[in-house]
Parts: structure tokens; sequence; C-alpha cells
């Protein structure tokens, strides 16, 4: 994610996809949004089995959802000399971060249990879902919910289901980029409070504003931690590397098939086109088919063969949010980026630095034992 915030040396492969698609920038804050599923799961688990009470256990859900929205709100969002009230973006990515947590820890602070359950029953080889069925209801609630408003929610001037940029793209409906999911953000924080540069504005020349971290995405993001806790549940669960690697590599299955037939294997055809500003249900679930594959990779490299411990990786995992913040306020500042010429070899050396110097101070934080953990 450093590396491509700082630019990724200005390939177009690590710029985010204009509208429909899916590029290499594409997959990076989704897979954490995935991962942070699965470690929910994981800790939830060893509180449990610690002692911690659930009301405990709901508080700490709730500063934590507290800290990483005001964070997002008044850190990151106010760089730049973007400190104006009236003009204040109130989502964005650690917003986005803390809600789909809030969602999805809630769930998990309701259902979690500190032992496996079944476990000797005829289910139990899907005890992993079954004895999840009331948050696996949630989430079909929750998208059923996000396709609703995404296809039947009415939107002024605009048609019912609208999924397109707008702009140049559509001169017939040149403001209603990004359909519902726009029009439910433009209407709850106001054109001022969100997005002022979306990505098709360079392509389509839109002129609405749109934020791509926006609420009704956010159900489909819970989705997606959702189903990283799935892959958590599997590790707590079966102990066997091979029902571990089996079950990964059939949800991945799964999500894959219903994904490509949502969007019809295709950038801009189908029900559902791949969208990241949209989070659209295609999108999530490709990219949970892809989070799930490179989890199995990362299992058998890791912890079954041994063939790489993760470093310098989980150094940086440890201590995300921190490296996280770090680079947005550092970005534009020596020596983690300077002015460089416009061509490849030069910003991808500038952005590469500045991708390295934080790999090393996250390195260098764990050597001295420091976490910043809220």
């Amino acid at each position: 994610m450093v590396f491509v915030n700082y630019g990724g040396g200005g390939y177009w492969f690590f710029k985010h996809a204009r509208w429909n698609g899916l590029t290499v920038a594409d997959l990076v804050f989704p897979w954490f949004v995935f991962i942070m599923g699965t470690s929910i799961a994981l800790s939830f688990r060893r509180l449990l089995k610690k002692g911690v009470s659930r009301p405990s256990l709901l508080w700490k859900v709730v500063q934590r959802t507290v800290i990483l929205f005001l964070l997002g709100l008044f850190i990151i969002n106010t760089k730049k000399g973007h400190n104006s009230w009236t003009t204040l973006r109130i989502p964005g990515v650690l917003q986005r971060l803390a809600l789909t947590y809030f969602i999805v820890a809630l769930m998990e602070v309701v259902g979690a249990t500190a032992e496996d359950r079944n476990y000797t029953s005829r289910i139990a080889p899907i005890r992993d879902i079954v004895n999840s069925w009331g948050q696996w209801l949630v989430m079909v609630v929750m998208v059923t919910l996000h396709l609703v408003l995404t296809f039947w929610l009415k939107v002024e001037n605009c048609p019912i289901g609208y999924l397109g940029p707008g702009g140049l793209s559509d001169m017939a409906h040149y403001n209603c980029t990004g359909g519902a999911t726009g029009y439910i953000d433009r209407y709850i924080f106001t054109d001022d409070h969100i997005y002022q540069h979306p990505t098709p504005i360079t392509v389509y020349k839109t002129e609405v504003p749109f934020d791509p971290e926006g609420l009704l995405g956010t159900l489909t993001s819970a989705l997606l931690c959702f189903l990283g806790l799935q892959a958590g549940k599997i590790l707590l669960t079966y102990t066997q590397n091979g029902a571990r690697v089996g079950r990964f590599i059939g949800w991945a299955v799964a999500t894959g098939a219903i994904g490509a037939l949502l969007c019809d294997g295709r950038q801009n055809e189908g029900w559902i086109p791949l969208n990241k500003n949209l989070w659209s249900l295609s999108f999530v679930l490709v990219l949970s088919c892809f989070a799930f594959v490179l989890l199995s990779v990362c299992y058998i490299i890791i912890d079954v063969k041994q063939w790489w411990t993760g470093a310098p990786f989980y150094q940086v995992g440890m201590n995300s949010i921190l490296v996280y913040i770090g680079h947005e306020l550092c970005a534009d500042k020596l020596p983690f980026q300077w002015a460089a010429s416009s061509t490849h070899a030069h910003q991808l050396a500038t952005d590469l630095v500045g991708t390295t110097l934080w790999v090393l101070i996250a390195v260098w934080l764990h050597y001295k034992k420091f976490y910043l953990k809220i």
C-alpha cells in the first residue's frame, strides 16, 4: 500500500482502475480488510480463552472503532492543509476500516466461542460454517440490503441501478457518477464532505464528487472482512494442514466462480462489473478468491514447509497502522519522497526508497518491541 500510494513508479498497473476493472493497486486495501477479519477470529478466541468477558470485548471494539475513525478523520483527511470544517472529508480509508471492523467484530463478540463445538457430530466437516450460522444470516441480510439499494434506490435524473461513472462516458447521465452509491454519500455527507478528486475525473471529466470509501460500499467490505473471519475460523477449527488448505482453496473456487459469473468474466459486462470505486459484489468476491489463494500459498511456504519466515513483511504487519499513518503524513517530504523527473526510472527509485525506509522503520520498531496498539 505504501508503494502504491507513493506513486508505484508511475506505472499504470500500480494506479487504481479509473472505473470498472482491476489493477495491482486495487488488490492491496481489500486484502488488508480480508486479513483484518482473520485476525479478529484469532484474537477473540485467544481473549475468550483468557477469560475476558463479552462486555469487555465490546468495549475494546468500540474503543478501537472510535480511535480508527478519528485517526482517519483528523490526521489523514487533514494532511496537506485540508483543515477546514466546511470541506472536511468524512469518509476515508481508516474510517472504512473502522466501520468494517465494528460490524464484523460486533458479530464476533456475540457469536465467538472459547472452544471448538460440534467436533464429534455429523456436521463436524462443516462446523466452521454451521457454528456461525447466525453471523452468516446477518451477512446475507447486509448483502441483500446492498443489492436492493444499488439496483432499486431511485436517484433523481438517473436511471435505476446505474453503475457507470457518468461524465463523458454517458453524456445523458453526466452527473450520475456511481448511481445510488454516490447519491447516498452526497445526500448524507453533502458534496463538500466527500472525496473531490475521484479516479474517473481524469478520463471522464466527471463534475460531481464521489467517495470510493463511502457508506454503501461498507456493506460489501464487511462481507470481505467476514470471509477473512471465516479463514480464521478454519485455522481455529481444523488442525491438519490438508484440511485447512483444502478449505481455503474451496472458498477460493466458490467466491471466484460467483464473482466471475456476476461480471461475466469481462471488464464492463455482466450484471455487476468489477469495480473498486463501488466495492461491487463481484469485486469483493473476486478479491476474496485471490486472498484465499494467497493465504494458501503463504500458509504452505511459511507454516508448513517453513521455507520463509515472512520477514520483513510480518514486522510491517505488526505495526501496520503506524506505518500507514506515518507514510501518509510524510508523503512529499524528504527523505521519503523528493521531486523527480517524470521518467519511470526516477519515479520508481523515489517510490522504492520511500517504501524501503518504512519497512526498515517497522523492522527497527519490532527489534525495539514497540508496537502501536489501538
